[in-house]
């Protein structure tokens, strides 16, 4: 048995080729709400987090609800209307997922998505079953608070030392390391390696077949 039984993935930028339509839909929200456009690094500085909270760090002095509301709603809007054809797959996602799950690691998804946005995603792939545990960022707490990895840990019983986080953002590390548990950065999504290589992960890679081999490499010794 592998020593990591449980592989925890966030999915934008992580397992989907999303952060560009992201971008575009918080330009779109701030255009259609009046507000100051934030450049594309500071927009994707924020990737990661849950709707609510990117927000709120893009427009810290905004306390108007009706126009919070607004840019929430103008941006899933636009999302939803760019994924009318869904975000592919990095490439060697899917292949490398399934190989994961005949080696016999538990999968997950820890996600800055809402529920009903991850959901809708994963009934596109017909994946509803795919994964053991998925939890967003609507029904627990934001990154990187850890509790969304300490309830995935306590559905699959198992010991933070038994899990690996994988992620594209600061916030994905920052969650593991807060949880206990061991990360790897992947470099080709929201944030460069430069950057996520401060948060100590175990591994960085910059295209996801990298993790399978270095997984493989550890089952061989």
């Amino acid at each position: 048995m592998p020593d990591y039984a449980l592989l925890v993935f966030d999915w934008d930028g992580t397992l989907v080729d999303s952060i560009a339509r992201i971008v575009e839909s918080v330009r779109r929200a701030a255009e259609q709400c009046a507000l100051v456009q934030r450049d594309e690094a500071r927009i994707r500085g924020i990737i990661g987090l849950g709707l609510p909270e990117a927000i709120a760090s893009l427009y810290p002095d905004v306390e108007d609800p009706q126009l919070l509301e607004r840019f929430r709603t103008v941006y899933s809007e636009h999302y939803l209307q760019l994924e009318r054809e869904p975000s592919p797959l990095f490439e060697g996602v899917e292949e490398d997922l399934q190989a994961f799950r005949a080696q016999g690691y538990r999968l997950a998804v820890a996600t800055g998505k809402s529920r009903r946005g991850l959901d809708r995603v994963l009934a596109g792939r017909g994946w509803q079953q795919f994964f053991d545990v998925t939890r967003c960022a609507d029904e627990t707490a934001s990154k990187p608070d850890p509790r969304m990895l300490e309830e995935i840990l306590a559905h699959c019983g198992l010991r933070a030392g038994q899990a690996l986080m994988v992620g594209d953002s600061p916030f994905d590390l920052q969650m593991a390391q807060r949880a206990g548990m061991s990360s790897v950065a992947v470099g080709y999504g929201a944030q460069p390696l430069s950057v996520l290589e401060r948060c100590a992960p175990v591994l960085a890679i910059e295209h996801f077949s990298e993790l399978r081999r270095w997984l493989d490499a550890r089952r061989a010794v």
